[in-house]
């Protein structure tokens, strides 16, 4: 790649050399700034611009690929040459396709503009204040903050050629008390983060900070809980990432009937709850198309480029669909679904109140739980889940927050927990604390659950 090549020259200039069956030319470029701060002190920042070609090549049903990082002495041919000889020796791919063409694919989202160049340099800015407090109030602050902008181009032999352009980012801290008995998280992410600003941000922790003044120790045992949306994201990823149509049709998964078949069409919630992904949606805008090096359980090489739609996976509480390449949906009799890389929960328009509002309207006792950690499979059968709270779990009684208590390991499986759903709130753009390095787009509601397992009682702070 010579200075002035665009990312689309390069993938034209790869696809161009292509002796294969068929081809798909995939150029990435992601410009990245970042800073680190702990004990009221900024440690380290940075900035990165690094980009990356890869190669898919077709042989008779086979696939190779070929990744390369882009920069002064990139041999583009030679690339293409290797994704070549990878496919010659590989086995014949069970989801052989040809390849989608430009035609009959949804309309990709207006390219999303690119981010404001100060993102990083107001957290800079906002952390000298946040410092200042914090050493007043005898808190000690720790968190994270980046800023990136990628590039995707695509093409391929089928004559598709699509690009995307994808902000993203997120900021994340911690505040603790001095001593370290107490401590609050609070996360924010997407392409506009920066709108919330570290001196909101730290505002929020103090916030919580306080209600820790008193501690009440409660055992473990099933209690009603509300879930930040935080919390709700980090419990439905893996009910989603659980969701594909070969895994239920093989009789793996919580989504596969014990006598043979999936569960399409059961209802999974009373509640209206809809789980979904649309790369269009405003609050958390995703690539369009498929664009993978590998094929899984749910995507597929042979369908790169091929257009991503709204799919709902849970429609008003009911399953309406799982992810699947074309073939996989072929074999069955289905339409493909392809997801894209946001999670999009809700309970419909009358799901309207804030976690505030949903504490004002709870007799408890119940927990408010903030944020999770570690969360780890315990049977994918069952979707069997368990983690540990983190940072936060207050009780809350007579509609109001009346003390912390201890942190629990739970046990939990999303599919058990989502019919025990009473109360959907309204859904705003939350981190993930335990995917979020993975996973940033999510748009989700606090949930109040009936009986949240918690198994015993742990001794993290």
């Amino acid at each position: 790649m010579t200075g002035s090549e665009t990312l689309d020259e390069l993938a034209a200039r790869a696809l161009a050399v292509s002796r294969a069956d068929g081809c798909v030319v995939l150029v990435e470029q992601t410009r990245s700034a970042d800073v680190r701060w702990a004990n009221n002190t900024m440690t380290t920042n940075g900035s990165s611009t690094d980009a990356r070609l890869s190669v898919v090549s077709i042989l008779d049903g086979r696939v190779g690929v070929a990744t390369r990082t882009v920069g002064r002495g990139l041999d583009v041919p030679a690339a293409v040459r290797a994704s070549e000889a990878a496919a010659a020796v590989s086995r014949p791919s069970p989801d052989a396709d040809a390849l989608p063409g430009p035609d009959g694919t949804p309309s990709p989202p207006p390219v999303a503009a690119e981010p404001p160049d100060d993102g990083i340099a107001r957290v800079v800015e906002g952390l000298a204040e946040a410092f200042s407090k914090a050493d007043r109030d005898r808190e000690l602050l720790y968190g994270f903050a980046d800023q990136r902008l990628t590039t995707t181009v695509l093409a391929s032999s089928a004559g598709v050629h699509r690009r995307h352009v994808q902000p993203g980012g997120s900021l994340a801290a911690t505040a603790k008390s001095r001593d370290l008995s107490r401590s609050a998280w609070q996360g924010v992410a997407g392409a506009s983060w920066w709108a919330d600003d570290v001196t909101a941000l730290h505002g929020r922790l103090r916030r919580l900070l306080g209600w820790q003044e008193r501690r009440v120790e409660l055992p473990a045992a099933p209690y009603e809980v509300l879930l930040s949306p935080s919390a709700v994201s980090d419990l439905l990823l893996p009910l989603v990432w659980s969701a594909p149509l070969r895994d239920a049709l093989e009789g793996h998964g919580p989504f596969a009937r014990p006598d043979g078949g999936t569960r399409l069409g059961d209802r999974f919630c009373p509640l209206p709850l809809t789980i979904a992904s649309d790369p269009g949606d405003p609050r958390a805008r995703a690539m369009p198309f498929v664009a993978t090096t590998a094929s899984g359980a749910g995507s597929s090489v042979f369908d790169d480029g091929l257009g991503i739609g709204r799919t709902s996976l849970l429609a008003e509480g009911v399953l309406a669909a799982l992810v699947s390449s074309r073939a996989q949906a072929r074999r069955a009799g289905l339409a493909p679904t392809p997801l894209a890389d946001n999670l999009l929960v809700d309970g419909g328009p009358q799901a309207t109140r804030d976690l505030a509002a949903m504490v004002a309207a709870t007799e408890g006792p119940a927990l408010l739980i903030s944020s999770l950690w570690y969360i780890r499979d315990v049977d994918p059968e069952q979707l069997l889940l368990t983690g540990l709270t983190r940072d936060g779990v207050y009780l809350v009684e007579g509609g109001r927050i009346v003390a912390t208590v201890n942190n629990f390991r739970f046990n939990e499986s999303p599919v058990d927990m989502l019919q025990r759903v009473t109360e959907i709130g309204r859904a705003v753009p939350a981190l993930p604390r335990e995917w979020g390095d993975w996973f940033e787009r999510a748009v989700t509601p606090p949930l109040r659950i009936a009986g949240f397992r918690m198994s015993s009682v742990s001794e993290a702070r």
